[in-house]
């Protein structure tokens, strides 16, 4: 569940921005939206996955890593536990304040089933995809009293196969059930109207949207320690999500409709190197492609667009993500992961503010894996993501500055076994 507020009184340059998101809590941001890793097992290497068997999290990575696993079957479960910590600097008539958003823990579940059997890996999904957000309950609100805050949800059911071409190359096709919905409590910054639509659920939102998208993935093992992975992961086609609330007060009922949310397309290769017996390093490089989806917010209340007819501008930049990590295997049942992941803030200055805080930057990386018996695995990491401060000059009004602060912890737990 992704949270973001509304805002009181912002200039034209300062508007909503939102992401989408599992039906599941969450929210915060890591890369841009986007999570830093998917599985455990990525998580603990900086997110870098595309040229090694990282588990069934790999058809959230690169399908292709599935079809490297001896034949059989896996069951897996996980969950991953977003902490962020968001601030921001309010005026007042005495000088400025520092408000902290209430959203600081977010629960992210997965569950996945793969069988291989010979040259053909194919299985069935749910993840989480990433978000960002927060929460100021009326903090923001001008005095006004009213409670700003969202809740946003996208998923995907993953549909993955993979074929082993030769024993060194594999590809690999998947499609992909999406769903995204929201719970929009807001001040149009503009008008002044408020706007709400929410089911006040954790789990889903008012306004809801589905469609579809798809995957593609290739692995090739250059030598018996060297191996390169390819990834692309196509745009969402969602509907456009749609739901009912009212603007002002519970007397004046609105139908709503945010057009055209969409998650971007992303696309990025990865080398996995065997250095030793104990030791693996893997590096990756991903592109997300932001600004096709977030140049605008285009939200419409009783089909009258809220921001006027191109919406209210985003402008996001294209992120390139950098994951580098290792795993040392202290012995068959015990291996020890580290890694970094960065990419830089997508967000301009200029539409920056505190209903979307996706600003962070690095993310430091630590984890564990355990062979508990035979087929029982279970994997661990801790992401450490430092403070990122940025400032609108305009976040007030006019020559109005203002800052926002984002940092977190993120931490994933994995539950496999194969048989």
């Amino acid at each position: 569940m992704i949270k973001i507020a509304g805002f009181y009184r912002l200039g034209r340059g300062c508007v909503l921005g939102l992401g989408i998101m599992l039906h599941a809590p969450i929210a915060g941001a890591t890369n841009g939206m986007d999570l830093d890793a998917y599985g455990a097992v990525a998580a603990g290497m900086g997110g870098a996955s595309f040229g090694y068997d990282n588990g069934n999290a790999g058809m959230m990575n690169n399908p292709a890593t599935l079809g490297l696993r001896a034949p059989g079957t896996t069951f897996g479960a996980g969950l991953a536990v977003l902490m962020p910590k968001v601030s921001t600097t309010v005026p007042t008539p005495t000088g400025y304040t520092t408000a902290d958003s209430d959203g600081t823990r977010y629960l992210m579940p997965n569950f996945s089933w793969i069988q291989k059997t010979g040259r053909l890996t194919y299985g069935l999904g749910v993840y989480p995809q990433g978000g960002m957000g927060a929460e100021w309950g009326d903090r923001l609100s001008g005095g006004s009293g009213l409670e700003q805050r969202s809740e946003v949800a996208f998923g995907r059911a993953l549909l993955p196969l993979a074929i082993n071409v030769t024993e060194a190359f594999t590809v690999a096709a998947q499609l992909e059930y999406s769903w995204a919905s929201l719970d929009l409590k807001m001040i149009n910054p503009v008008t002044g109207d408020y706007y709400s639509f929410s089911d006040n659920s954790d789990f889903t939102g008012q306004a809801k949207g589905s469609g579809w998208a798809y995957s593609l993935g290739a692995h090739y093992r250059i030598n018996p320690v060297l191996a390169v992975g390819a990834t692309y992961h196509s745009q969402t086609n969602l509907r456009d999500l749609k739901g009912t609330g009212y603007v002002n007060t519970p007397s004046n009922p609105a139908n709503f409709r945010v057009v055209d949310a969409q998650w971007p397309e992303t696309f990025g290769v990865g080398l996995a190197w065997q250095a030793s017996t104990p030791l693996m390093l893997a590096a990756d490089i991903k592109r997300i492609r932001w600004s096709q989806t977030l140049a605008t917010f285009r939200l419409e209340a009783n089909g009258v667009p809220v921001f006027g007819p191109g919406g209210a501008p985003q402008n996001w930049h294209d992120q390139t993500v950098y994951m580098l990590g290792g795993q040392y295997q202290l012995n068959p049942g015990v291996a020890i992961r580290a890694g970094y992941n960065y990419a830089k803030n997508p967000v301009p200055a200029d539409t920056l503010n505190p209903l979307a805080p996706a600003i962070v930057e690095s993310h430091y990386t630590l984890g564990l894996g355990w062979r508990v018996s035979s087929g029982h695995r279970i994997d661990a990491s801790l992401a450490y993501t430092p403070g990122v401060t940025q400032t609108n000059p305009n976040l007030y009004g006019p020559g109005v500055a203002g800052t926002v602060t984002h940092r977190q912890m993120t931490a994933h737990v994995d539950y496999e076994y194969r048989f």
